[in-house]
């Protein structure tokens, strides 16, 4: 299995628990790595015998527009339409940071990291 990265791909939308933050909104970090066998794309360097980062990009940025209480709840949609969209893809692997949280606390940033394997249904 081969990875392709998507690193610090930067959105913002209104995740949250707080009315204000459905108002204000914050910035949302997002980092990605999915595990498939891109043998063949590189030896043919043919785009559509891999996992284009184009696509993986479309994909978090759709997602992390639909609204959500959970910044988890975005993580596991992001993976989903990735399986669902991306024959090719076997494993995911995402970070997604929110940064400035609103919290009683100087913190950068909060964030979830998921890990999941397409399911052999």
């Amino acid at each position: 299995m081969d990875t392709i990265h998507l690193y610090g791909l930067r959105c913002y939308s209104n995740h949250g628990c707080l009315n204000e933050e459905s108002v204000i909104g914050s910035e949302y970090i997002v980092n990605l790595a999915v595990k498939a066998d891109i043998q063949t794309a590189t030896e043919t360097d043919d785009l559509t015998l891999t996992v284009d980062y184009v696509d993986l990009c479309r994909i978090a940025e759709r997602e992390i527009k639909v609204r959500s209480k959970l910044i988890e709840h975005v993580a596991n949609r992001i993976i989903h339409s990735v399986f669902q969209e991306l024959a090719l893809v076997q494993e995911v692997d995402l970070e997604l940071k929110k940064i400035n949280p609103p919290i009683n606390g100087d913190v950068s940033y909060v964030s979830i990291e998921m890990n999941r394997k397409r399911s052999m249904k």
